[in-house]
């Protein structure tokens, strides 16, 4: 494939990669970083952390977009991690950027993301570890050149940063294949009686959460290989109506949505609903209400924004309104028909209802549990 043809393949992804969507904002922190970096590291631990938090590089002044908001001293701890032999867990509850961060250090630090082993209740220990192509395994025995290497496998021959998802929801014997790779920094083939030593410049991320069911806990010898950074929810509304706003401008524009006006007020609404009814008390603390048995992660306000946008871009005038955010705002909150229903009408009642500025969002929200 030609350069040309990679550069529309590239421009007409969906989702493209860290390393692709903000491939100018790491040449340019490559070029301005002058610190030490660990061996096959593309930035410095500096440079790293600048590239998460964002800034203005000195001198000409580019800026780096923030791609996570949060505790600095967080994002100092998980790159200083990897920069050591011990791999980095990153935990906390769906919602709180643990894969989005993942993805961005991965790219920071080996200029590729890619190398991703997905955790699921399915998930082998060929995926962990490596596989076979049987056809070359029949006709010519165990080989080097039938054997399959795992994203894990590759990370450690090429001295490059590995990613788990969602370890937790990997088996547990399955998880218990990675303790050697992290404490011998090898990867035994017994088949072919040769080893894979990791070359310098490997690490591995991992990332889990133990809110959801499916949840396969941590063996106790597993959880020693990680330094455990724990990802918080936004500490205030206002951190997390930011997070919405920047991530809802970058989908946007990834997805070719038809300019809006600002959406801010309809965000700050999103989020105001979500926390009141994560933490269980309204924002001024005087009322307390029931939780419902979903997250209302930051991601999922997100993805109601989203569609709210969506909504009002292709059936509205442009203008995000409570009627575009309405339906996804259910769609979050009531999770179990049962139980959850019954929590939002009464936070719709006794909250919504009393609210001066929110009759608007009222009439929406009874529109559409109605």
């Amino acid at each position: 494939m030609d350069s040309r043809a990679g550069d529309t393949a590239q421009h007409a992804a969906l989702r493209p990669h860290a390393e692709d969507a903000f491939a100018d904002e790491l040449r340019a922190l490559a070029a301005a970083d002058d610190r030490p970096r660990p061996e096959r590291w593309r930035l410095s631990p500096w440079a790293v952390s600048m590239y998460l938090l964002g800034g203005v590089l000195p001198g000409g002044g580019t800026v780096i977009t923030p791609k996570y908001v949060g505790p600095r001293r967080l994002v100092e701890v998980a790159v200083s991690t990897l920069a050591t032999d011990r791999a980095l867990l990153l935990l906390g509850v769906p919602g709180t950027a643990k894969t989005w961060v993942s993805e961005h250090l991965a790219a920071a630090v080996s200029g590729d993301s890619t190398l991703l082993v997905q955790g699921t209740a399915g998930t082998a220990e060929e995926a962990v570890r490596y596989g076979w192509n049987y056809a070359q395994l029949l006709a010519e025995g165990p080989s080097r050149a039938a054997l399959v290497p795992s994203p894990v496998l590759r990370a450690m021959a090429e001295g490059r940063t590995a990613r788990v998802e969602e370890l937790t929801r990997i088996p547990a014997d399955v998880q218990d294949s990675l303790i050697t790779v992290l404490s011998e920094k090898t990867l035994p083939i017994p088949e072919l009686g040769e080893e894979v030593q990791a070359v310098r410049g490997f690490n591995l991320i991992a990332t889990a959460n133990d809110r959801d069911r499916g949840v396969n806990e941590l063996s106790s010898a597993l959880r020693r290989r990680f330094n455990t950074v724990v990802l918080p929810l936004p500490e205030t509304a206002e951190a997390e109506v930011d997070i919405v706003a920047r991530r809802v401008d970058q989908l946007g524009r990834s997805l070719d949505l038809p300019a809006a006006a600002d959406g801010t007020a309809e965000i700050r609404r999103v989020v105001t609903v979500f926390r009141e009814l994560r933490d269980g008390v309204t924002a001024d603390g005087r009322t307390r209400i029931k939780s419902p048995s979903g997250t209302l992660s930051t991601a999922e306000a997100i993805s109601v924004v989203m569609g709210g946008m969506a909504l009002a871009a292709h059936f509205g005038d442009g203008v995000l309104r409570a009627g575009d955010v309405a339906a996804g705002v259910l769609g979050a909150v009531v999770r179990d028909p049962s139980s959850d229903r019954v929590v939002w009408q009464e936070y719709l009642e006794a909250v919504v209802r009393e609210r001066d500025g929110w009759k608007d969002f009222y009439r929406a929200c009874r529109e559409v549990s109605a």
